[in-house]
């Protein structure tokens, strides 16, 4: 399962990581935000439940912990992928699908937040890195 350099499959990786650097900085824009305007003290969102009861919008938040639950796998799986030279366009199509996706999940998370929409986007990623991981598993089996 070649056809494109290994190196490949490691750009939907980093485009990934920006997606979750660019939530990152909007979880922060919202939460400072909201602080100054609300004047509330740093020391008082010192744990979750703080945050969730002191913070009206938690999108953000509520989506960049989200980035460290199934993209993990993807994450793995990216890897496992260079490592055994699985870098072919069927494998690449999945890898930027799954990132395309977890691109509208975060956007409609961080914005207008309608769950059926995100929840959409969120099962068909699931459904890609499914198909991703199975295709890595047959490359294993084949090496």
């Amino acid at each position: 399962m070649t056809g494109a350099p290994a190196t490949a499959i490691l750009w939907p990786a980093v485009a990934m990581a920006s997606l979750t650097f660019l939530v990152w900085v909007r979880l922060y824009h919202l939460r400072l935000g909201e602080m100054a305007r609300k004047r509330i003290d740093a020391q008082a969102l010192a744990s979750a439940a703080d945050s969730a009861r002191l913070l009206l919008d938690t999108r953000a938040s509520d989506n960049f912990r989200n980035l460290f639950e199934l993209p993990v796998l993807f994450y793995a799986g990216v890897l496992l992928a260079a490592q055994l030279g699985v870098s072919d366009s069927a494998s690449l199509a999945l890898a930027w699908t799954f990132v395309g996706l977890r691109v509208v999940h975060s956007v409609v998370h961080c914005t207008f937040n309608h769950v059926m929409t995100r929840f959409i986007a969120y099962a068909l990623a699931t459904l890609v890195l499914i198909a991703f991981w199975v295709r890595l598993a047959i490359a294993l089996a084949a090496a």
